[in-house]
C-alpha cells in the first residue's frame, strides 16, 4: 500500500522582488530579514507546521543560495522528516521538456511528479512574500465541508487598493461566480491573497490543460482558475479576518516591521500558542550601555547598543555607536552606525557601515520616502543620504 499525506503544501519562493530594489540584488525575496530574527519565508513554513502540514515543496528559481542554505534540512520549523518534511525544487532539465518556471501555474505543473509521490487529496498553494499567520487546517476543513474543488483564501482590502489584486466576486454562500486579475473597475473589496486550495485530482487536470495550451501565461490567476470557473467546476472563497501584508514593497516592508512594535502591536509574534520559528544565528546576548537610549524598539541577539534607538528594529549584531542616532528604521544583521551618524526613516540592509557623522534619510513627515541602503556597503563619513534615495554600492557623498 502506497504511503500518502492527506495534503502537501507547495510555497512559489522564486520570486524576484523587483520592487525590493536593492534588498533583492542577490537574494529571493523569500530570503529577505523581518521582524530582527525573521526572514520572510519563516511565517508560511511556520503556518504549515503548525496547521498540521508536514509536507511542504518550496519552488526557488531567482538567486536561490541564500535561501536553500537558510532552509537547509527543515529542522528549525519541524520539517526534517523521513517521509515528507521541506523539499527545495528548483527548475531541471528532463528528457522531454525542461525551462525555466514560466508562471506560478506552470512553475507547481514541472513538479507534479512531487506532489504524485504523496499520492495526496489536497494540494495547497502559497506564496512565500507574505506576513501573517494562519491556520491552513481550518481552511482545508472548509474546503471539505463544501466540497469544493478549489478553495481561495481572501480578505477584505479598501476599495481604492482592490485593482492592486485579484479580484472574488461571490454568493452569500461564498460560492465564487467571477475572478477578476487586477480589475480597473473592481466589482468587490474581496481579495485573493495567493493561498489557494486545491482537491489534487482537479489540479493535475487543469495544470496539464494549461501546459498544453499555447496560449495560456501559465498564471493560476489569468488561466488556471478563469478555466476552472468556465468549466462550472465548485469554487469557494474562504474568508481570513487576520493580519496579512503583501511585503513586496519598500513602503509595506517598512510598515511590517513597524507594526512588531508597540505593546499591543499590530501584529504579535510572540503568541505562545502560533509560535513562528526560524534559524536563530549564534550570536552573545544584546548589550545595551549604560548611556545608551532605547524605546519601542526590538533588539536581536548579539547587538551592541551605545547610542539612542527609538521606534526601529535591529537584527543580530547590529552596532549603534555612542553618539549615533537611529530613529524610525529597520536595520539588518551586522550593520554599524558609527559615531555620531543618525538613521532615520530608513532601510539598511545586511553588514552595511555607516561611518562617523553620516545622514541617512529623512523625517517620515518631510515626506520623502524611505531611504534604503544595499548589503555589504559603506556610507562614508559625513556623507548625506536623502530621504527615498536607493543605495547598493559605496557611497562617499560627492
Amino acid at each position: 500500500m502506497q504511503r500518502k499525506k492527506e495534503c502537501v503544501a507547495m510555497l512559489l519562493a522564486g520570486g524576484q522582488g523587483s520592487r525590493l530594489y536593492a534588498l533583492t540584488n542577490n537574494i529571493a525575496k523569500p530570503a529577505v530579514a523581518f521582524g530582527g530574527k525573521y526572514r520572510i519565508i519563516d511565517f508560511p513554513l511556520s503556518n504549515c507546521i503548525n496547521s498540521g502540514i508536514d509536507t511542504v515543496g518550496v519552488l526557488t528559481q531567482y538567486e536561490p543560495l541564500e535561501l536553500n542554505e537558510y532552509i537547509g534540512n527543515g529542522q528549525p520549523w519541524d520539517l526534517d522528516r523521513s517521509f515528507g518534511g521541506v523539499h527545495i525544487l528548483s527548475p531541471y532539465q528532463a528528457k522531454r521538456k525542461s525551462s525555466w518556471f514560466e508562471g506560478t501555474a506552470n512553475a507547481i505543473y514541472q513538479n507534479m511528479a512531487f506532489m504524485k509521490k504523496y499520492n495526496p487529496d489536497y494540494v495547497l498553494i502559497l506564496s512565500g512574500d507574505h506576513i501573517y499567520k494562519m491556520d491552513y487546517e481550518a481552511m482545508l476543513k472548509a474546503h471539505k465541508a463544501t466540497g469544493a474543488d478549489c478553495t481561495i483564501a481572501a480578505i477584505e482590502v479598501p476599495m481604492k487598493e482592490a485593482s492592486r489584486f485579484g479580484i472574488l466576486n461571490t454568493n452569500e454562500d461564498g460560492s465564487i461566480y467571477q475572478f477578476e486579475e487586477k480589475p480597473k473597475q473592481p466589482k468587490s473589496n474581496l481579495a485573493s491573497m495567493g493561498i489557494y486550495i486545491f482537491t489534487a485530482s482537479k489540479l493535475f487536470k487543469y495544470l496539464t490543460e494549461d501546459d498544453e495550451n499555447p496560449n495560456s501565461s501559465k498564471d493560476f490567476g489569468k488561466d488556471v482558475l478563469p478555466a476552472m470557473l468556465n468549466a462550472g467546476e465548485k469554487m469557494y472563497s474562504y474568508r481570513f479576518s487576520g493580519y496579512w501584508k503583501d511585503v513586496g514593497t519598500i513602503s509595506s516592508l517598512w510598515e511590517a516591521n513597524m507594526d512588531l512594535l508597540g505593546e499591543e502591536p499590530a501584529f504579535d509574534v510572540n503568541d505562545p500558542d502560533w509560535k513562528i520559528h526560524s534559524r536563530n544565528p549564534l550570536a552573545p546576548p544584546e548589550y545595551i550601555g549604560n548611556k545608551a537610549v532605547v524605546g519601542n524598539s526590538l533588539i536581536s541577539l548579539g547587538c551592541e547598543i551605545q547610542g539612542t534607538v527609538i521606534n526601529s528594529v535591529l537584527s543580530s549584531n547590529v552596532i549603534i555607536e555612542e553618539g549615533a542616532e537611529v530613529i524610525d528604521s529597520v536595520l539588518m544583521a551586522g550593520s554599524v552606525v558609527r559615531k555620531g551618524a543618525k538613521v532615520v526613516y530608513s532601510i539598511v540592509d545586511e553588514n552595511t557601515a555607516i561611518e562617523s557623522g553620516a545622514t541617512v534619510g529623512e523625517e517620515k513627515e518631510k515626506g520623502a520616502g524611505i531611504a534604503v541602503l544595499g548589503r555589504n556597503i559603506t556610507i562614508g563619513a559625513g556623507a548625506v543620504v536623502a530621504g527615498g534615495q536607493i543605495l547598493d554600492k559605496d557611497y562617499k557623498g560627492e
